[in-house]
């Protein structure tokens, strides 16, 4: 038999001797249902099966298909796929919206391709009985309105008017989750009884419209106290999509999506072609804010989309994260094509784009999430649950200052829990089963091979400051080396892990250090937590190394027989032991278990060198720091040995009472305005009347505390400064998602015209600055902002390119080489540009133009001047995490 495209070479039905059939059949026939002898004549196309009409298809290749053809095989794919049955050599998507991964060549079309024939040739009429849209025409006939029938949907009909109708941003103590539940649970019995996508996405506008924590807290608090009472299953996964991330950092589970593969997806869903997208881009900047616009401008589309699923939406993220091997980027690329076809409404669009690129800019970090889910759970629990809660009647009666409390308590709670177990998949369900309970604390304890969160210490300007704070105590000196934190975790089969100070694995970088763990456990130690300090060292020698020594070192699948680069680990602390934890102990205790249990081997495996001392003890401590800043440490740890408090500092009344702190200086440029009182008069009126909590001992995860203080020889006020050129910026995150953080500055070459990047900031600036910095560059107006520009020497692409304008006065720690960087490349090394570590914004030299910016050859100077002074000391860039 003829195939259709032969049969239909002058595009007139009525020219063909042969009996055709319409469209009408091909559905009826589908369907087991049979079309009357009237209608059979009355047909435009021939159909004799669907099997026979698949074998045609194999036969066309990649000829050219006529709207009949192309609308049967598509619709026989989409049945299939609902039936979970695939076509020939593929396999199917499951009710995941997880597309469908392909194992032979792709469609023979796609659904572009049968809309561009359609709209020059079809009539398109609203049905206004709300059942869907009437289409006519000589490609199709008729009125299709059963669910994925093919015909062309009104895409602005489609999005979740429940869900974002509900003030998520009201007050906790006036939201009712009940309210909204009738209706809520309604929607979704439609589609498998999963909340909707669209109601995260209301969360995340509402949090979006808003720059008060406060407001973005309550936000999260009645969003989660909506699943948590009636959708408790997809409460893992909206925290983990709110906090745009699927696993915790020690699981290897990336996305691994380019932008090319949401543009292609962009342009396939929103029928966009490539000048198009590109105008979108050069507009708006930011990929979500693209996948808005292409939504909003789009009036139709070929398939009603499947309301998505807050499950469906994470599960289909980590099926992405999951694929590897051949085929698996296609397999993505339907996945991602697969959810923004069934995205409802421009907003859905614009935050899966968002959380596609993992950049989702809402503002809620870490802390925001945990304190949130300790004040839902205050108030709501799931419905066969029965652990306490609290009744909204009863927190309205509530005094601030009371109410204040109890929120405290909570969310100390659900931190500790976090510190020491940071996986959502552990607490979310432990917390749906007991919620705020001292059992939580049990259950989500210390566990081997879980990194805990390390405890931190807070910077102090000098060692006059440090003896100050600890005045009176007695605290053990530690030299702080220039190597990279390392937490080491050893079970009863003598299984080990590593992890950095970020909680990512460092096994498979360092099994030297693997290797080494049996030899240094004493006989009665059967499994540890331990922390130190990986270092780069001689080990012939013991001389340390600098830290971009460490850097050289390969991250992944090392072998034995190829290290290049030496290490000794430095441990200072031991947080397990035989199945206990030691946090609650004492320092002195936990160092000297760690002294006593474990084998010193000489470069290899050691204690960090200490000094006990206490604030009398000024001259040694001195001279202590100046022996760790010769050997190239960065500077001092100081940690309080004791939990007993001083006699010294003990009140009448039994209190343990701090020093006094020295006052802060603080700089106003305003005057001050009449009666009013300054924040820092206030608190120190408050101080006054109050004492400082005892310091403590004790290894607190995740927690910054003056009991661990860094003394470090930084920003010396002799030091040399340099004046670079901002020349782009990325966009915030966390607090800082509406300014430009971090900001990318460069030094001139004056023999080629260019300018060359040398480093990234994010440290000196206040957010005034950052607010005036924002409108400056102006991302709404354009204001001095420009494409990607020809002289500027970087290799990879920030968000916005600033118009070259101003002159920034920078104080740095020193001066490393770079691959990334390509400043002064070839003046130090040929392969090499230089950078500097942990550079700090000054003040705006108003008084200089661009042109009289710091040099290469001037960047290249202070790198010779620093290494006849004995090489870059220094500390690691190491960028914070974002808080609160």
């Amino acid at each position: 038999m003829s195939t259709p495209t032969k049969r239909r070479k002058l595009n007139k039905p009525q020219s063909s001797p042969q009996a055709v059939r319409s469209l009408d059949f091909f559905f009826s026939k589908q369907k087991g249902q049979s079309l009357n002898k009237a209608e059979e004549d009355a047909s435009v196309q021939d159909y004799d099966g669907l099997e026979s009409q698949e074998e045609s298809f194999k036969e066309l290749g990649t000829q050219e298909l006529t709207d009949g053809e192309l609308a049967r095989k598509l619709q026989a794919e989409w049945d299939q796929q609902d039936r979970g049955v695939g076509p020939p050599g593929k396999e199917t998507r499951d009710e995941s919206h997880t597309g469908v991964q392909t194992n032979g060549k792709d469609r023979l079309a796609d659904y572009g391709e049968l809309h561009s024939r359609q709209v020059s040739s079809l009539k398109v009429e609203n049905d206004r009985s709300g059942k869907g849209d009437v289409v006519s025409g000589p490609g199709l006939r008729g009125a299709f309105n059963k669910k994925d029938t093919l015909a062309l949907q009104s895409a602005s009909s489609a999005e979740d008017a429940i869900s974002s109708s509900i003030p998520f941003d009201e007050n906790p103590m006036t939201f009712g989750p009940s309210r909204y539940m009738t209706d809520l649970q309604k929607h979704w019995a439609t589609e498998g009884g999963n909340a909707s996508y669209g109601l995260l996405t209301r969360c995340f506008v509402l949090i979006n419209s808003t720059q008060s924590r406060i407001k973005i807290v309550d936000t999260l608090v009645n969003f989660l106290r909506t699943l948590i009472e009636g959708d408790p299953d997809s409460l893992l996964p909206a925290v983990w999509l709110a906090t745009n991330s699927i696993s915790p950092p020690y699981i290897s589970l990336e996305l691994g999506l380019g932008g090319s593969a949401i543009s292609k997806a962009l342009k396939k869903t929103c029928m966009l072609d490539n000048a198009g997208l590109k105008a979108l881009y050069d507009k708006h900047g930011d990929a979500g804010d693209v996948a808005f616009e292409a939504k909003k401008r789009q009036s139709f589309t070929l398939r009603k989309p499947k309301p998505l699923s807050i499950k469906a939406v994470f599960e289909s993220l980590v099926k992405v994260a999951n694929s590897k091997g051949t085929g698996s980027q296609e397999f993505k690329q339907r996945i991602v094509e697969r959810l923004l076809q069934d995205a409802q409404g421009a907003e859905e669009s614009r935050y899966l784009v968002r959380t596609l690129c993992q950049h989702l800019r809402i503002g809620a970090v870490k802390t925001t999430m945990l304190i949130a889910l300790s004040r839902a759970f205050l108030m709501s629990r799931p419905p066969e649950a029965s652990f306490d809660i609290k009744l909204q009647s009863d927190l309205v009666k509530l005094k601030k200052e009371a109410l204040a409390e109890i929120y405290r308590k909570g969310e100390e709670l659900i931190k500790a829990c976090f510190a020491r177990r940071p996986n959502y998949n552990d607490l979310v369900p432990c917390l749906l089963e007991v919620g705020i309970s001292n059992e939580l604390l049990l259950r989500c304890g210390l566990a081997l091979h879980i990194p805990l969160r390390p405890m931190l210490g807070s910077i102090t300007r000098d060692l006059g400051e440090m003896l100050t704070k600890l005045q009176g105590r007695d605290f053990s000196c530690e030299y702080k080396y220039d190597g990279q934190r390392a937490q080491v975790h050893c079970d009863e089969k003598g299984k080990v892990s590593i992890f950095s100070r970020h909680l990512e694995v460092m096994t498979d970088k360092y099994p030297d250090l693997v290797g080494l763990v049996p030899q240094i456990r004493g006989e009665s130690v059967s499994s540890f937590i331990l922390e130190g300090e990986v270092v780069a060292i001689d080990q012939e020698t013991g001389d340390l190394k600098a830290f971009q020594t460490l850097t050289n070192r390969a991250k992944k699948d090392v072998a034995i027989n190829s290290i290049k680069v030496d290490v000794c680990l430095f441990s200072f602390d031991l947080m397990y032991l035989n199945g206990e934890e030691l946090l609650d102990r004492p320092f002195r205790e936990r160092r000297e278990l760690l002294r006593s249990l474990f084998m010193e081997i000489p470069y290899r495996f050691t204690w960090v060198k200490n000094l006990d001392a206490s604030s009398a003890d000024s001259e040694a401590v001195l001279e202590f720091f100046k022996s760790a800043t010769d050997i190239k440490c960065e500077g001092i740890m100081v940690k309080v040995l004791d939990n007993v408090p001083n006699p010294s500092l003990v009140t009448e009344n039994g209190e343990d009472e701090e020093a006094p702190e020295p006052p802060a200086v603080k700089i106003s440029r305003t005057p001050k305005a009449k009666g009013k009182t300054t924040p820092a008069e206030k608190s120190e009126e408050k101080e006054k009347g109050t004492r400082r909590k005892a310091l403590l001992s004790t290894y607190e995860p995740d927690k910054r505390l003056d009991s661990w203080l860094k003394v470090k020889k930084d920003y010396n006020t002799s030091a040399d400064t340099i004046d670079l050129i901002p020349i782009a910026a990325w966009h915030g995150q966390g607090r800082k998602a509406k300014w430009w953080s971090p900001i990318l500055l460069a030094v001139r070459n004056p023999t080629t015209g260019s300018l060359e990047a040398v480093t990234k900031c994010i440290s000196g600036f206040t957010d005034k600055f950052y607010k005036e910095n924002k409108e400056r560059y102006n991302e709404e107006t354009g204001a001095n902002l420009i494409s990607r520009p020809s002289y500027v020497e970087y290799p990879y692409s920030p968000d916005v390119w600033f118009e070259p304008q101003e002159v920034w006065e920078m104080a740095f720690a020193d001066i490393t080489k770079s691959p990334t960087y390509l400043a002064a490349l070839g003046l130090v090394d040929e392969d090499r540009g230089l950078s500097m570590r942990f550079p700090r914004f000054l003040k705006v030299r108003e008084d200089k133009s661009i042109d009289e910016a710091s040099t290469a050859d001037f960047l290249a100077e202070l790198w010779f001047k620093q290494e006849a002074k004995g090489g870059s000391g220094g500390i690691k860039q190491v960028q914070e995490e974002e808080e609160e």
